[in-house]
């Protein structure tokens, strides 16, 4: 098992996240290490062990509509 990175909270997240590459990886997405002896299950724990992948937090992608509204006229 490989260290949990500092900006996860639990290892279910490392577990989530290494998952999620895992499935892209089997998709055809290229691998950000380099080994192809190894399974693409190791190789995405390793990338998100060494910071090649971060979570992805719906709150930041999404626009602020915070505090807009809208003009009645």
């Amino acid at each position: 098992m490989y260290k949990l990175p500092e900006e996860l909270e639990n290892k279910y997240e490392f577990v989530t996240l290494a998952s999620m590459r895992a499935e892209q990886l089997q998709g055809g997405a290229v691998p950000r290490v380099t080994d192809p002896e190894r399974k693409l299950t190791v190789i995405a724990q390793e990338e998100v062990a060494t910071g090649q992948v971060t979570a992805w937090k719906r709150e930041e992608a999404e626009p602020d509509t915070v505090g807009e509204e809208e003009e009645e006229e």
